[in-house]
């Protein structure tokens, strides 16, 4: 015979284990972005204190607050717009000959099997040659004026996004080109309609570290004879052992790259 307290206990309802909300988390915490941002200020606050109790020479590495003033000197001097609009236009200029080239190719190879044959293997070949490697030979064709950097600025990009723009072309669903044909879309319209826009996100992908790449490569070619932009005040700033200036200079080199990439992540 069961008890009155079994009977109550199987009557009773079962237990129902409340989830933690948002709200009924107790109180707040920290905000995401605080702590993101607190690792870089204690970062830059070390490198004060360093500096300032002479642990860490200015010879090796200026302070914060040098670094600070430096770049607000150079900006009211114009070396910083000056810089930057000088390597910003030889960067421009080698996305844009690396995005034309490498779309052309990619949509050849990837569209054509016999563009595949003959574009392909070459491609793939120079791909693991270091683009750096190829600059006593750029500077044997081109000189050494604007065009070896430009030239291995696009070439830095080419390759990359290639790679990618391919790899999407590749990869588009057989069934969206099926149904595609299905509805009387002709090979133009399928490749408009249906191809580019699903190897775009490749591209993107593509373009965003092409653009990571393009810096690198303009950070080796303003090596080459420059008389101006980011990479010549480095190479003076190196001379005179102005770390200072060593510091500002990256830390544009830093920005650029990051409107870059953030331009690409809003595409």
């Amino acid at each position: 015979m069961t008890t009155t307290s079994e009977r109550a206990r199987a009557q009773a309802p079962p237990d129902v284990e409340t989830l933690r909300t948002r709200q009924t988390r107790g109180p707040a915490r920290v905000p995401r972005w605080v702590v993101k941002t607190a690792s870089p200020v204690l970062l830059v606050a070390l490198w004060q204190v360093l500096s300032s109790t002479g642990l860490l020479p200015r010879d090796v590495l200026a302070s914060p607050v040098t670094v600070v003033e430096t770049a607000a000197g150079m900006w009211a001097d114009g070396a910083v717009q000056s810089a930057v609009v000088v390597s910003g236009a030889r960067v421009v200029a080698g996305i844009a000959i690396g995005v034309v080239t490498a779309v052309v190719l990619a949509t050849l190879s990837g569209l054509f099997r016999r563009g595949e044959d003959v574009i392909d293997a070459p491609v793939q070949m120079l791909r693991t040659v270091p683009v750096i490697g190829l600059i006593p030979l750029l500077i044997i064709w081109f000189g050494i004026g604007e065009e070896p950097k430009i030239v291995l600025i696009g070439l830095a990009v080419t390759f990359p996004l290639y790679m990618n723009l391919f790899g999407g072309i590749r990869n588009v669903d057989a069934t969206l080109v099926e149904a595609a044909r299905t509805l009387g879309l002709g090979w133009f319209g399928q490749v408009r309609h249906v191809i580019l826009p699903s190897a775009m996100p490749q591209f993107l992908v593509g373009l965003r570290y092409s653009l990571g790449t393009a810096w690198l490569a303009l950070v080796f070619g303003e090596t080459i004879n420059a008389t101006s932009g980011i990479g010549y005040e480095m190479n003076r700033a190196r001379e005179f052992f102005e770390t200072d200036v060593i510091v500002v200079c990256l830390v544009l080199y830093a920005l650029l790259g990051l409107v870059g990439d953030g331009i690409v992540r809003l595409l």
